[in-house]
């Protein structure tokens, strides 16, 4: 299975592996201190999503 990258709008995210029973156990992720970060578990990358000002 290829990495998934997901843009997130919120500093912090839970992440279950998706797929119902075949996920995985939720984790809260802070994608705040560095704008991304990978799920332990699955390897889903999620990036924070850059504001325009």
């Amino acid at each position: 299975m290829e990495d998934e990258t997901i843009v997130v709008t919120t500093p912090s995210i839970a992440c279950d592996g998706g797929d119902g029973a075949a996920g995985h156990p939720r984790v809260f992720l802070d994608v705040k201190k560095r704008g991304e970060i990978a799920c332990p578990y699955c390897s889903r990358y999620f990036v924070l999503e850059k504001k325009n000002s």
